[in-house]
């Protein structure tokens, strides 16, 4: 949840009125997790009833831009259903023993989870996470070429970007591109070519001047290195 930048609180769900398995078990499950969490020193809520009928579970509660609450990760200790299914491992003692079966879901709702994702940024991406990192566009059909010599580079070097070529206006792709919330836009005109250069535009219109290629490889590299970087710390 920190790499995607967001704020979370942790809730304990506790057994609901209807469930199964008995209360040693709900009582050893329960433990259990307020023991991991423990252990971890996070701060945590008790939420009354609210575990899955089969055990207790921790619950991720992220908090978007606006500081609404979605439930997506959870972790569920069970010791009841290895029990009903007969399960059972040979441990190093050569007899068997009953397993404890533990649920684990990182993101949650998989849809629920990328649509939080995407209002929390507003479609803006950060570098390192945004689909179409690089867009190409060239001012006129001269350039296609060593465009599409600048797209398959990118590629190689694993840069998710894409190329437009169409007889459109460089204001008109420069705009679709923003719309769209790329973050690098690569305009390719006659003084690029000339200079086995690029011309880096970002999302918010700031121009980074001519430099070559390899220079902005290593840049976007370097960036989606520190973002990460930041996030997880």
């Amino acid at each position: 949840m920190q790499v995607f930048d967001f704020k979370f609180e942790i809730e304990i769900s506790t057994r609901p009125e209807k469930s199964i398995g008995t209360d040693q078990d709900w009582e050893r499950a329960t433990k259990a997790l307020i023991e991991a969490l423990d252990t971890f020193d996070f701060s945590y809520k008790i939420n009354e009833g609210d575990g899955a009928f089969y055990g207790p579970k921790i619950d991720f509660k992220l908090k978007d831009c606006l500081y609404r609450s979605w439930q997506c990760a959870t972790i569920q200790c069970d010791f009841v259903l290895p029990e009903r299914f007969d399960l059972s491992y040979i441990g190093e003692d050569g007899n068997k023993h009953r397993p404890v079966m533990l649920h684990r879901v990182i993101l949650g709702s998989i849809e629920r989870f990328m649509g939080v994702l995407i209002e929390h940024y507003a479609g803006a991406f950060p570098t390192w996470l945004s689909p179409v990192q690089v867009k190409v566009i060239t001012i006129s059909d001269e350039q296609n070429q060593y465009a599409e010599n600048i797209y398959r580079n990118l590629l190689d070097n694993n840069i998710r970007a894409e190329i437009d070529l169409r007889n459109e206006s460089l204001n008109h792709k420069i705009r679709e591109a923003q719309m769209q919330k790329i973050p690098y836009m690569l305009v390719i005109g006659n003084k690029e070519v000339e200079n086995k250069a690029v011309a880096p535009r970002m999302r918010n219109g700031k121009n980074l001047g001519a430099i070559p290629l390899e220079d902005f490889i290593n840049h976007v590299n370097h960036e989606c290195k520190q973002e990460l970087q930041i996030q997880s710390n």
